[in-house]
């Protein structure tokens, strides 16, 4: 995942995530706060930043631009399973 754009492992990325994990990611992709995000979930920013440490390990992925290119694809991919498209 170094120095790449995250779009083939995406898939692959999905199936290691949880459903909470993807949820958070929802809401990043859609320019959310941590803070936003931990309001809208009822959660802690502490709860928010462990997720999303967690994602970025099992992502592999170092820094927030490659976080949100990775939120971007994943929830896009998930879409498009749960749709059918």
């Amino acid at each position: 995942m170094k120095g790449t754009l995250v779009s083939s492992s995406a898939t692959d990325i999905l199936e290691l995530l949880s459903s909470r994990e993807i949820e958070v990611l929802g809401h990043l992709a859609e320019g959310h706060t941590y803070s936003s995000i931990a309001r809208r979930m009822q959660l802690s920013p502490h709860t928010v930043d462990t997720y999303l440490r967690r994602i970025r390990g099992k992502a592999g992925v170092n820094n927030r631009a490659h976080l949100m290119i990775l939120a971007l694809q994943v929830t896009r991919r998930d879409e498009v399973r749960l749709t059918g498209a």
